[in-house]
């Protein structure tokens, strides 16, 4: 046995600059980032109760919409194709596309998507492909960026789920202080709160204007003070009769001796005017989202047509979102063709994003083909 011959060694692992250098005497529990705070459950109670978001969230899914995968080989080209139309993601719904949409929709609202890759038993195809709660893991932190570990959300010692490279995890706009992702709602709740206050404050008034309350005042005349009392209880007899009477669709007329005088309560009250303020709450929830507004059914503008600067903006948030999703779907793609022994190389393609005026780009064709036709007659 040759002994001496130095033995091969491995190349060295990628060294990371930025590291955590402070200590705790608790590291494992300290490491620990909770992702299913009661954040998750506001979030959703915000789309729940403004519409307006709930439809721009929904419009930002099908906007970014429309993936497929290219690979080198063009034996595994089409049973890649036919993977992403027919990979089974449960609840009856099939195709890559039906994935990503839950899965977009777990990443504006919470932050983060999480989703997993099923094996079949022999470990030799894709089974399905299956988005889960984000409120149901934990990230532990390791020593770097690069090292951090998907865990169960809850309490017990052995957290961290065991196939790690079938785990689907993308965070949302990723910060310094939220390394896993914010929701878009993140800036909203205090502006929603104000809206949702307003609509039932309206609401209230409605109700209050479709069941009135009226005050019955009746003062007696000289002499008859000695009467108040019992002209009173009559008085009040007679008028819940009339209005009990009303109630149960018969009209009764209530007449009265005296100085009576019948008020109907808060009709004095003026309303308050909300458009103004319900306008500047939208503008500032809408701007977040990236929506033009008329997109949404609001009439802001003298024009309704989608101008050539804000289909430029809408274009680079659907791209900025479809690359933030991208490494997640590649790994899929990549996945399948390992397993069926192909080269692991995928790319991951999107249809192209088309918001200009149909007039407009017929317009510009019929201008290039008359300048063309002219090129040619000189």
């Amino acid at each position: 046995m040759k002994w001496w011959k130095q033995k091969r060694r491995d190349p060295p692992a990628a060294v990371v600059q930025v590291r955590r250098a402070e200590g705790h005497p608790f590291g494992a529990v300290d490491r620990y980032v909770p992702l299913h705070t009661g954040e998750a459950a506001l979030y959703r109670a915000i789309r729940e109760g403004v519409p307006i978001l709930d439809a721009a969230i929904w419009k930002l899914v099908r906007l970014c919409g429309g993936v497929g995968a290219k690979c080198g080989n063009p034996a595994a080209q089409a049973g890649l194709e036919e993977f992403f139309r027919t990979v089974d993601t449960g609840w009856g719904q099939r195709g890559i596309q039906s994935f990503l949409d839950r899965y977009l929709d777990d990443l504006f609202t919470c932050g983060h998507g999480l989703g997993e890759i099923v094996l079949t038993p022999d470990g030799r195809e894709v089974a399905a492909l299956l988005c889960a709660a984000p409120e149901q893991v934990e990230v532990k932190i390791g020593d770097s960026p690069l090292d951090f570990r998907l865990c169960r959300a809850g309490l017990g010692e052995d957290r961290e789920l065991p196939f790690q490279e079938l785990l689907l995890f993308t965070p949302f706009q990723p910060t310094g202080d939220a390394p896993c992702g914010v929701s878009l709602l993140r800036s909203m709740p205090f502006l929603a709160g104000i809206l949702l206050k307003i609509f039932q404050a309206v609401g209230q008034n409605w109700e209050r204007a479709g069941s009135l309350r009226f005050a019955v005042v009746c003062r007696p005349g000289e002499g008859e003070e000695a009467f108040a009392q019992e002209r009173c209880g009559q008085i009040a007899q007679e008028w819940s009769a009339a209005m009990q009477a009303g109630r149960e669709g018969a009209v009764r007329d209530f007449v009265a001796v005296g100085d009576v005088d019948i008020k109907v309560i808060g009709a004095d009250s003026p309303v308050l005017d909300s458009q103004v303020p319900v306008r500047q709450i939208l503008e500032q929830l809408v701007a977040r989202t990236g929506i033009p507004p008329f997109m949404l059914g609001l009439s802001w503008s003298s024009t309704e047509r989608m101008s050539a600067q804000q289909a430029d903006l809408l274009t680079t948030e659907i791209t900025a979102i479809r690359r933030a999703v991208e490494p997640a779907l590649c790994r899929v793609a990549e996945l399948w063709l390992r397993l069926h022994g192909f080269g692991p190389k995928a790319e991951i393609v999107w249809e192209d994003i088309n918001l200009q005026d149909m007039v407009e780009e017929a317009r510009a064709q019929l201008y290039l083909a008359q300048a063309e036709k002219l090129r040619r007659e000189l």
